[in-house]
C-alpha cells in the first residue's frame, strides 16, 4: 500500500475538562498534522484511548476525523481485541468507506499460542472489507507475535498487507524485513526505533510524537527513506529527548501534555490513566519550546 509509506500518526482523542470528546480540538489536531506534512492518520489506536471510548464515541471520532481530513490524506482505523468474533462483528457493522486499512492489535490478556494468533488474524482478514495491518506490541499484549507467524500470515492472506512492529527489538524488525514477501510493509511502532527501521528497509512509522512535531518527524522519515542518513539523524537526535519524555508516565499522558503546551488541546485522559505530573509537564514544555519558535519563524 504505497499510500501508507512515510509518517503515519496515532492520533490522540482530546477530551474537554468534563472528559467528553473535544471535537473542536480534534479538528485542530488533524489540520496541524496534515499541514505539518504527515502522510496518513490512524484513529482509535492505543494512543486514542479506544478502550475507554463508547461505541458512539468511537463513531464520533471516526466521523470527526473524516470530516476534518476532507480526503487530504489516507486514514487507518484501529479495530482489534482479544475476542475474535467480537472483532469480526465490529468490522461488519462499522462504516469503513473512508478508511484505507484496519490496524488490528494481537490478542491481549488471553496469551494465545502462535497458532492462536495466526488463526485469529486469518479469521479477521477473511471477514474484513479493508486490508489489515497487524499490530505487534508485546509490552501491552503479554505475547510476542513472532516473525515466523507474521511471514505465514503475509503469505497466506492477500488481505494482510503490513505490520506495525512495536516490540522494540531491531533484530526482530530486520528478520521481518528480510523474510516477509515483497510488497508487505514493515512499519515501526516505536518512535525511538523509527529511523533505524526505515534505514533497515522498513516503509515508515505510525508515530506518537509525530503528531506533536509533525514537520520534524515527517522530514526525518522522508530523509531516511531517501537515504539522507546524516540529515535524518540530525532530526532524530533533536527529537530523542521528546521520544523518551512522552512515555515516562505512560501513553497518551505524555503526548497530551505536548498538545497542552502547544495550546491545541487539554492534557486530560480517562481513568485508569491519569494526567502527566507537573514536573513531567515542565520538562515537556521545555523540550517543545524551541520547536515552537522554529514553527513560528
Amino acid at each position: 500500500m504505497k499510500e501508507l509509506v512515510g509518517t503515519g500518526v496515532a492520533l490522540i482523542t482530546p477530551f474537554k475538562s468534563d472528559l467528553s470528546v473535544d471535537i473542536d480540538a480534534l479538528h485542530k489536531i488533524v489540520n496541524y498534522c496534515i499541514d505539518g506534512g504527515v502522510e496518513y492518520l490512524v484513529v482509535l489506536g492505543t494512543t486514542g484511548e479506544s478502550v475507554t471510548l463508547t461505541k458512539s464515541e468511537k463513531q464520533l471520532v471516526m466521523d470527526t476525523v473524516t470530516i476534518a481530513n476532507a480526503g487530504r490524506v489516507p486514514l487507518v482505523v484501529g479495530v482489534g481485541g482479544n475476542n475474535t468474533y467480537a472483532v469480526i462483528e465490529e468490522l461488519k457493522t462499522l462504516d469503513l468507506t473512508d478508511f484505507e486499512a484496519v490496524l488490528s492489535v494481537s490478542p491481549y490478556y488471553n496469551k494465545p499460542t502462535q497458532e492462536g494468533i495466526y488463526q485469529h488474524f486469518m479469521a479477521i482478514a477473511n471477514a474484513s472489507p479493508k486490508p489489515i495491518i497487524l499490530y505487534n506490541v508485546p509490552g501491552r499484549t503479554g505475547s510476542n507475535m513472532l516473525p515466523s507467524t507474521v511471514v505465514r500470515l503475509a503469505n497466506d492472506s492477500t488481505n494482510i498487507v503490513a505490520i506495525k512492529e512495536a516490540a522494540g527489538n531491531m533484530l526482530q524488525v530486520q528478520e521481518l524485513i528480510k523474510s516477509c514477501p515483497q510488497g508487505f510493509q514493515v512499519i515501526s511502532g516505536d518512535d525511538i526505533t523509527a529511523l533505524s527501521t526505515v534505514l533497515a528497509g522498513g516503509s515508515g512509522v505510525i508515530s506518537v510524537l509525530g503528531q506533536g512535531l509533525p514537520v520534524e518527524f515527517s522530514q526525518m522519515i522522508r530523509a531516511g527513506l531517501n537515504g539522507d542518513v546524516e540529515e535524518a539523524y540530525r532530526y532524530h537526535y533533536a527529537m530523542q529527548e521528546g521520544m523518551e519524555l512522552i512515555f515516562q508516565e505512560g501513553n497518551p499522558a505524555g503526548i497530551k501534555a505536548i498538545f497542552e503546551a502547544l495550546q491545541l488541546s487539554k492534557a486530560a485522559v480517562r481513568l485508569p490513566l491519569v494526567e502527566a505530573t507537573k514536573p513531567l509537564k515542565e520538562k515537556i514544555r521545555s523540550f517543545v519550546k524551541p520547536f515552537m519558535k522554529v514553527t513560528a519563524g
